[in-house]
C-alpha cells in the first residue's frame, strides 16, 4: 500500500531577503524557519532544504542498511548515519556525502562495506535524487 507524506512552505519576499517556513504536515512535529542565509551562509538556528533532505537521506539510508542486514541474518547493534548535503550557489545540490559507523556482531569490514554500498543503491531515497553518492562506511570494534 502507498503512503503519502506530506510538508508545507510558506515564503514571504524576495529570495536573498526574504524568509519562510516549512512545516512537516504529515506528523506535525513542527515548523521551522527557512532564509537564504541559512542555505548559503551560516544556520545560525534556521534549516534548509539541504539540511532537510540530509535528515531523510540519513534516515533512509539507516533503515535500508537495518533492514539489508536483517535480512542476511547479521542485524545491527548500532548505526550511525551522516549525510553531508554539499549546496553551491548558483549550481544547486553538488553531491552527498553518507558516512555511517555500525556494530554488526559477526560481520568482516568487507561484509559491511558491501551491504553498506547494496543499501544506498536501494535507499529510496538515494534513488530519488540525481547527484553523486559517496559512501564512507566504517565497522565499529
Amino acid at each position: 500500500m502507498a503512503t503519502t507524506r506530506t510538508a508545507t512552505a510558506h515564503w514571504e519576499g524576495s529570495l536573498f531577503e526574504g524568509s519562510g517556513q516549512v512545516t512537516l504536515e504529515s506528523s506535525g512535529i513542527g515548523t521551522f524557519d527557512v532564509n537564504w542565509p541559512a542555505r548559503a551562509e551560516a544556520p545560525n538556528g534556521v534549516t534548509s532544504p539541504e539540511e532537510l533532505i540530509a535528515a531523510a537521506h540519513s534516515t533512509c539510508f539507516s533503515m535500508a542498511f537495518s533492514n539489508g542486514l536483517a535480512q542476511a541474518g547479521t542485524p545491527p547493534t548500532t548505526l550511525d548515519t551522516t549525510a553531508e548535503v554539499t549546496f553551491q550557489p548558483g549550481t544547486g545540490i553538488t553531491g552527498i556525502v553518507l558516512k555511517v559507523v555500525g556494530s554488526v556482531p559477526g560481520l568482516s569490514a568487507e561484509q559491511f562495506q558491501e551491504a553498506a554500498e547494496a543499501a544506498k543503491e536501494g535507499c529510496p531515497v538515494s534513488q530519488a535524487l540525481s547527484v553523486p553518492i559517496t559512501l564512507e562506511a566504517t565497522l565499529a570494534g
